[in-house]
């Protein structure tokens, strides 16, 4: 799943897990390795910050595809993202919602604008929090 999800969020790039090399295959550890386009083969640890964040949601994103889970509470995992690769994300989301549901908590307005529901806090008065609810197809 991760080497078919990573191109989705990166697109032109490749990635894979290796399996570390070990006596008990269960103590082995995994090596994300990732190759955004037009960069060599890297070390998750080498990236920038917005291909790191990718590459651990395509890593996330391919173990809900494995063992799917009713719901996911991401927060502000869209914040290093740029315009390009925050689409790649909200259309990613997209695809996946169908099997589960994404809770994202975010101050990204374009991340915002793809959501089905939105629930903020806001101060009515100073010292007074008040929540906001809104159903973006009926407010539409």
């Amino acid at each position: 799943n991760f080497e078919e999800l990573f191109p989705k969020l990166l697109p032109g790039g490749r990635g894979r897990l290796e399996l570390e090399q070990a006596d008990d295959v269960l103590e082995a550890g995994v090596n994300i390795l990732v190759q955004p386009a037009g960069k060599k083969v890297k070390e998750i640890g080498l990236l920038s910050g917005g291909e790191k964040a990718l590459s651990a949601m395509a890593l996330i994103f391919s173990l809900f595809l494995l063992n799917p889970s009713p719901f996911c509470v991401m927060d502000e995992v869209d914040a290093p993202l740029d315009e390009f690769r925050l689409n790649a994300f909200t259309a990613l989301i997209s695809e996946l919602k169908a099997r589960s549901q994404f809770i994202i908590i975010t101050h990204n307005q374009r991340t915002m604008q793809r959501a089905d529901h939105i629930h903020g806090v806001t101060m009515d008065r100073p010292g007074i929090s008040k929540i906001i609810s809104l159903k973006i197809p009926q407010a539409a």
